[in-house]
């Protein structure tokens, strides 16, 4: 098997698709080596093992909601799509989403995937508790109020346990008014970015990084109880760029219909918060993606940082998005009590070149605490990253309490937190 991206070629010396949680126990008790496999939408080997791989496709169990308590409770091998559509059939939705609806909710949640909204904390904030099949084939839950074991377990890289359901907070529907803007002026981006990124409930700019203006602005609006939102009209402009007469794609050359709703028409909040609809695939996967989450404060520094690099930047991009993620409190997130600015980059699959390129990208971002997201490409050493995640070292005494033997072990953890 081969992860989305077509870049890995998965090393298991075997595959078992349990059919329930009591199966897949018993295979996790024992495997030597075990590791479980969501929507296959990383483009490292943090999912890879040359044990056991579990997909978890076929263990039952949707979404159910617990309306008194306003949350859900979700089989983790769903998609945030599926999930999406289970909610919305029965009058809930979630805070955010993330750009693309086809990834597994364990799998997005424990490598601290993202949406974005200065006020909008990743989507692991949602989580109010999680289930595990421990290394010794033990169910074991773990939920908001357990403290430290909490906060340092929903975002956990697969390290502590197979994660087969979570718990989720979830709000009543509400709708959202998608726009987009083309030809922000930089200078306006570098002298306040809160200003152009707090200006909407989802802000995000597509850029290469080169020439005077962003591109694209994708803007999104809730629609709140009251209507607020929902009827002022599509304005012209936004902060010095203009709106787009057409739907478009983030790639210039790219045709808007696997995109969602754009033109400022209301629609619900899942066809609306990802940029990309569920029912296309977004693309064949011939790309590559890095990114890297730093203090919005820096934000300005760190722009202008990368637009130094744009000449180098030009023969492996295909785009750049720039987001924001508010804080949170879980060890491993890239957010972790930080109102953090997201720098994305899709590279096109030239991994030796881009992964030559790394180094020269994380040094011009160093001096503003850049800190990489779990699953996507990356060169930060173990020593760097115990300085950007203060809990890290936490998070490893968590794992050998855990998982004493290595069950869950494998390369990526291996080189990320130490042999």
């Amino acid at each position: 098997m081969k992860n989305w991206a077509g870049n890995l070629e998965y090393s298991a010396a075997s595959v078992a698709r349990p059919e329930s949680v009591g199966e897949l126990a018993e295979l996790v008790a024992s495997a030597e080596r075990v590791k479980a496999l969501g929507s296959r939408h990383c483009f490292n080997d943090v999912a890879d093992t040359a044990g056991l791989q579990v997909v978890l496709d076929r263990l039952p169990g949707g979404v159910e909601v617990d309306s008194a308590r306003r949350v859900a409770r979700v089989a983790g091998g769903l998609t945030y799509g599926d999930l999406g559509l289970a909610l919305e059939a029965q009058g809930w939705a979630l805070h955010n989403m993330a750009s693309l609806p086809h990834i597994s909710v364990a799998g997005a949640v424990q490598t601290g995937t993202h949406g974005s909204g200065i006020a909008s904390p990743a989507l692991a904030s949602a989580v109010r508790a999680v289930e595990f099949v421990r290394a010794s084939g033990e169910v074991e839950r773990v939920e908001e109020g357990d403290g430290d074991e909490f906060f340092g377990s929903v975002v956990g890289l697969g390290a502590l346990g197979i994660v087969t359901a979570l718990e989720l907070a979830v709000e009543p529907t509400y709708l959202v008014r998608q726009q987009v803007f083309e030809n922000l002026p930089w200078a306006t981006v570098l002298a306040d970015y809160d200003a152009v990124a707090g200006d909407g409930y989802s802000v995000s700019l597509f850029t290469d990084y080169a020439g005077d203006t962003v591109p694209q602005v994708w803007r999104k609006v809730r629609v709140d109880a009251s209507g607020e939102g929902g009827a002022a009209g599509s304005p012209s402009g936004f902060h010095g760029a203009v709106a787009a007469t057409v739907a478009r794609h983030p790639l210039p050359d790219m045709d808007a219909l696997n995109c969602t709703q754009q033109l400022d028409v209301p629609g619900p909040w899942l066809e609306r918060l990802p940029h990309f609809r569920h029912e296309f695939t977004p693309s064949a996967g011939d790309e590559l993606q890095t990114e890297y989450l730093l203090p919005r404060a820096q934000a300005a520094g760190a722009l202008a940082a990368v637009r130094g690099l744009a000449g180098r930047l030009a023969p492996l991009l295909f785009v750049s998005e720039v987001r924001t993620v508010a804080a949170d409190e879980f060890w491993l997130s890239p957010s972790y009590r930080q109102d953090s600015v997201a720098l994305h980059f899709t590279w096109r699959p030239l991994q030796a070149e881009v992964e030559a390129f790394l180094p020269e990208l994380e040094a011009a971002l160093a001096p503003f605490a850049a800190r990489p997201h779990w699953g996507k490409l990356f060169t930060v050493p173990t020593d760097s990253l115990e300085r950007l995640f203060p809990r890290f070292g936490d998070f490893r005494e968590l794992v050998a309490k855990r998982d004493p033997e290595g069950k869950f072990r494998n390369a990526y953890l291996d080189r990320v937190l130490g042999a």
